[in-house]
């Protein structure tokens, strides 16, 4: 199974030297090898001249640069892994995968994240970017950065799936259950999710952050979460999703491995790749 490696160097809009770090840890690691075959690497670059005073501006052009990278990927042949970032970039990676395959392709999303990232401008309570991407991929804000990322349509709330997320503001939890948008807690739901999200989908995009693992396991991630899964139980559910053989690009984002306790973070972020990609490999019979 041959890998395209999209690193994002970015945390939103603005270069994160750190992010760097930890995508060429994963690299030193040798998690890519599980694979099979070899891997090509592609490093999303917004020149400064492109840079705009509107940060939400800014944040679209870099996901029109990851986009990019991810469309060509596939045009390769390859199976296209996001590393580094953070969850903001999800439009960039739905957007390539629109350019590369249309725009009329039924794509689904499984998110695996502490948070929902459903927030809009009048939900938010904290204004956090890194808080709105599902919504802005679902077409419900900021159109502008969805449009620069590539993403001409919107995500249908019904080819949305979260799993285990456990922290959501109450106006963002409201909106979630006003949408088709379905929620998962344990392994039974999200097969039966999973299932229904695959009859209806051309592909599905399989969308990690790290602060799905309880917080012992990501103790440097500024947005952890106690009673979290892990390492094993994700793993689990990731099989599930990578069982339907659809999954057709694999994200493992914000991994923050920085600071004194980041080499817990590391060691967990290079399990969780080795044993996704593993079973990728497997379910696609490569």
């Amino acid at each position: 199974m041959d890998l395209h490696v999209v690193q994002i160097h970015y945390g939103d809009g603005r270069p994160a030297p750190d992010r760097e770090k930890e995508t060429t840890a994963l690299q030193q690691a040798g998690v890519y090898d599980v694979a099979g075959g070899d891997a090509t690497f592609a490093t999303p670059t917004l020149p400064k001249a492109e840079r705009d005073a509107d940060r939400i501006v800014t944040l679209g052009r870099v996901c029109g640069q990851i986009a990019g990278a991810v469309a060509d990927g596939i045009a390769a042949g390859r199976h296209v892994v996001i590393t580094g970032g953070n969850c903001s970039h999800l439009p960039g990676v739905i957007g390539g995968l629109q350019q590369a395959y249309g725009p009329a392709t039924r794509i689904g999303l499984v998110w695996f994240d502490a948070h929902g990232d459903f927030n809009t401008p009048r939900t938010t309570l904290s204004g956090m970017l890194g808080g709105m991407p599902v919504a802005v991929s679902a077409g419900l804000c900021y159109p502008t950065w969805r449009e620069l990322a590539r993403q001409q349509v919107p995500l249908p709330t019904d080819r949305i799936v979260m799993v285990d997320v456990r922290n959501l503001d109450p106006d963002e939890e409201r909106l979630i259950h006003a949408t088709d948008v379905e929620v998962t807690r344990d392994d039974a739901a999200l097969a039966k999710a999973v299932a229904r999200l695959a009859e209806q989908t051309d592909l599905i995009y399989l969308h990690v952050d790290l602060d799905v693992l309880d917080a012992s396991l990501t103790p440097t991630h500024p947005t952890k979460e106690p009673n979290g899964l892990d390492i094993p139980a994700l793993l689990r559910r990731i099989e599930i999703v990578m069982d339907t053989g659809k999954v057709g690009a694999f994200g493992l984002l914000a991994m923050y491995a920085q600071g004194a306790e980041g080499e817990t973070t590391m060691a967990s972020a290079i399990e969780v790749m080795r044993g996704a990609l593993t079973r990728w490999r497997a379910a696609s019979g490569a």
